[in-house]
């Protein structure tokens, strides 16, 4: 089923409204979505290079929107089903010391799970049904989806086909690099 919504993405990629299927991949991903954007993106970029810095936009605007999306989806399921489960099951106590590492530690994992092919969406409904600040969070899901995506950009409008070929295959160790030097840099900060 993934294989055959990829080869959908990718004839996407070419049509008239590429730029909006874009848009709405980006936003649907970091909420609810399979797929990440990267589909749209690389093809999109390899044929008009000059507009790779306008997908990259494209991308991070909306994914950052689909992740307010994902975090009221946190929110609003925690409310609805999870507290009366967690009560029900006498939970309550172990999601409140999840809750308290969220908060002191959840910047993080919205930092590094925010350049990653790893579901956004996870770190977007987990950081609504934990409470996290709201604007701490859009902020750091717009600091590591623009790095991300415009990563992205900047290497296939650079570099063209052959990096397509390399991304796709090495794409999570190029955002786990970037993950660790964006890590390293706020440590370097700290002991500054």
């Amino acid at each position: 089923m993934l294989a055959r919504l990829y080869q959908r993405l990718l004839a996407l990629a070419s049509g008239p409204r590429a730029t909006l299927w874009l848009a709405a991949t980006a936003f649907a991903e970091a909420s609810f979505f399979p797929l990440p954007p990267d589909a749209l993106l690389v093809p999109m970029a390899l044929a008009r290079p000059q507009r790779a810095w306008h997908f990259a936009a494209i991308c991070t605007c909306a994914s950052v929107a689909g992740g307010a999306l994902g975090y009221l989806i946190g929110h609003a399921l925690y409310e609805a089903i999870a507290q009366p489960l967690l009560h029900a099951y006498g939970y309550e106590e172990a999601f409140g010391r999840f809750r308290a590492t969220f908060a002191e530690y959840g910047v993080w994992v919205i930092l590094l799970k925010g350049l990653t092919p790893i579901p956004y969406k996870i770190v977007t409904i987990a950081a609504g049904a934990a409470g996290f600040d709201f604007t701490l969070f859009m902020a750091a899901s717009l600091l590591t989806r623009g790095a991300r995506f415009y990563l992205v950009a900047a290497l296939l409008r650079f570099f063209g086909d052959p990096v397509r070929v390399f991304i796709e295959r090495r794409l999570t160790l190029l955002t786990t690099i970037a993950a660790i030097s964006i890590v390293l840099g706020f440590l370097l900060l700290r002991l500054i």
